[in-house]
């Protein structure tokens, strides 16, 4: 029993030791307008992923190393290794599945996906059927589990599918709720959430290779989820005042 203890001990330690030796690539910057999951003008508010993440890693004993690379090339990089993971939702993938080269983490927390129209078209679009062959307007890079059913219109940024809908360029688009608003308060522009994309958890999506770590990743989450972290990290860009509207049914007037 005692020499079984030792042997135990000794593992535990060198786990720790590879856990603390190592380091991985991200990138969680999204678009440049991915608000308010990630903010890169601002140091002090970096987003909520901005400044979930490294509190994740640091409690999982795991070393980060921050990239920062546009969407597509993100995606890229996590196929070929140059990056170690990501956050995404599953939601996003066709049948929600992330791919044979990674393996994902407990849920961090919900989000949704709405096409997104001008006010005055809201009742046209309150069925998903209708994108089917429809143009769309979409982030380049991005991930849609559905893209095979309309012709994407990529832009640079969830801003520029707001500017897009306003000048007509498209007669639809598809963005988080959360960073539709927000840009359509910001630049003035009426805009309203019609049918539902895509309703999810955000997740880690890891190379295979690093399995051995979600265990760490996943007791984190955990904790910081009990200590009500991740809620006050949410709380923190987000409104959940009783008067504040569930987002499903907030539009943004001119």
């Amino acid at each position: 029993m005692k020499l079984n203890t030792v042997l135990l001990f000794s593992l535990l330690l060198i786990s720790q030791q590879v856990w603390a030796e190592t380091t991985l690539s991200y990138n969680v910057s999204g678009s440049s307008s991915w608000y308010p999951y990630y903010i890169s003008e601002t140091a002090d508010r970096p987003g909520i992923l901005g400044e979930l993440v490294p509190q994740i890693f640091a409690k999982a004993g795991i070393k980060l190393k921050k990239k920062k690379l546009p969407p597509k090339r993100t995606n890229s990089a996590l196929e070929t290794g140059q990056l170690d993971f990501d956050v995404v939702s599953p939601s996003w993938f066709e049948h929600q599945d992330l791919g044979e080269l990674f393996v994902q983490s407990d849920p961090l927390f919900p989000i949704k996906e709405h096409i997104i129209v001008l006010n005055e078209n809201v009742t046209e679009w309150q069925s998903i059927t209708k994108i089917k062959n429809q143009q769309i307007g979409t982030v380049h890079g991005y991930l849609y589990h559905d893209d095979d059913q309309f012709m994407r219109v990529d832009f640079k940024s969830e801003r520029e599918l707001v500017m897009a809908l306003k000048k007509q360029r498209v007669a639809a688009a598809i963005s988080g709720d959360l960073t539709a608003l927000y840009w359509a308060k910001e630049l003035n522009i009426g805009i309203g959430l019609a049918a539902l994309h895509s309703d999810g958890e955000l997740v880690v999506r890891i190379r295979k290779e690093h399995e051995q770590l979600l265990p760490q990743i996943n007791q984190a989450i955990a904790m910081l989820k009990h200590n009500g972290a991740i809620d006050a990290i949410v709380d923190k860009y987000v409104s959940r005042s009783p008067t504040h509207k569930p987002v499903s049914d907030v539009s943004v007037n001119n």
